[in-house]
């Protein structure tokens, strides 16, 4: 079709006229460019161009020391005790989708991000932007499934706030939550720790959050309904430590999904990470509507799902009481560590061939957390 609308904007007006100038006024481009001098929505994407615009623009201008960890949790001492503290703005779209709401998202993503770092989660706060016009019903739907997540998860929401914007200027509602948590003495859990030998482990099915926003959104059927995976992660966590105290890396894979998450680990701690791709836990129906969309379930994100870091001898033990638990009756290893290709993660293929599993510019589907 570009090619017949380029012929017919370059048909002479006569017999020695020059052919007409092509419009592209209208053309935009699908991948955010690297050099601009605006937001995209890549910026908000978890790939590179989120890590350039926290690396150049917003760390520099905040200037702390804690924040140049640049984790999901910041780790922090107060009165001798060890705390996790985290924040995150969701602006998800749906509202409601198959498995879950905004309000789930909203306690959910925030506990994950504590419980990362091995942290109890504790207390939440909560802030709400609401733009006018929007039905009060939507509002308490959305504020009771915030609720009812915050108590399945354990923690109190302790304080808010509420702002009202102009119709046609919030999309509805936005959430952002923080939250603060109480790390256990002894752990240490942090991307930098990864390292060569370490079992590579993942709670179970990849690319369901993302799948399921996308098919409500675009009002796409794959034969069956495909419902987030949208869940505290803290009590798993927790097990997990019982049997390892010393468990090197956590990650929730969100935006960018798992390549995502595993590019920014082997970055940290200068280790290379090989996987198995026939050993990645891609289920059918995520797998055939990437096939139809055109994406690779490795940069669809995940809300419900970690991967974890584990020293070699207590891989077995880790991956077994992941299993005992039921938001991961279906982890699976998927993966090692290596000293080769530092900074790298490359898949092996089924086919025996290798390939780089590079960290995305941007993100394939946005708003879907």
């Amino acid at each position: 079709m570009a090619d017949t609308a380029l012929a017919a904007s370059s048909t002479p007006s006569g017999p020695s006229a020059a052919p007409a100038a092509p419009d592209f006024s209208g053309w935009t481009c699908p991948a955010p460019l690297r050099d601009h001098e605006r937001i995209v929505m890549g910026h908000g994407g978890g790939g590179t161009l989120s890590a350039e615009l926290v690396e150049h623009l917003f760390a520099p201008a905040f200037g702390s020391d804690v924040l140049a960890e640049l984790g999901d949790s910041a780790h922090l001492t107060m009165g001798g005790a060890q705390l996790a503290f985290s924040t995150d703005s969701f602006v998800v779209r749906p509202l409601f989708f198959p498995g879950g709401s905004i309000g789930d998202l909203a306690v959910n993503g925030t506990v994950n991000d504590l419980a990362m770092v091995g942290a109890v989660p504790a207390y939440l706060s909560c802030g709400f932007i609401l733009e006018e016009g929007i039905e009060l019903s939507v509002v308490g739907r959305v504020a009771q499934a915030l609720g009812d997540a915050a108590r399945t998860a354990g923690v109190t929401v302790a304080t808010g706030d509420t702002k009202v914007v102009d119709a046609g200027h919030g999309d509805g509602i936005f959430i952002n939550t923080a939250g603060i948590g109480l790390v256990p003495d002894g752990v240490d859990i942090r991307p930098q720790r990864a390292a060569p030998g370490d079992a590579v482990l993942v709670s179970g099915e990849i690319g369901v959050h993302g799948v399921a926003i996308m098919s409500v959104r675009e009002g796409l059927e794959f034969g069956v309904e495909i419902q987030s995976d949208t869940a505290s992660l803290a009590g798993m966590v927790a097990d997990m430590l019982a049997v390892c105290p010393d468990l090197h890396v956590l990650r929730d894979p969100t935006r960018g999904g798992l390549a995502t998450s595993l590019n920014e680990i082997a970055g940290a701690a200068g280790v290379g990470i090989t996987l198995d791709e026939r050993a990645l836990p891609v289920p059918d129906t995520v797998a055939n509507a990437c096939s139809f969309l055109g994406l690779d379930p490795l940069y669809v994100a995940n809300e419900g799902k970690l991967v974890a870091f584990v020293p070699p001898d207590h891989a077995d033990a880790v991956l077994e009481t992941m299993r005992a638990h039921p938001l991961g009756k279906q982890s699976v290893r998927i993966g090692s560590c290596r000293e080769d290709h530092p900074g790298m993660v490359v898949a092996a293929t089924g086919l025996g061939g290798t390939r780089v599993v590079d960290m995305p510019l941007g993100e394939q589907l946005p708003r879907i957390c």
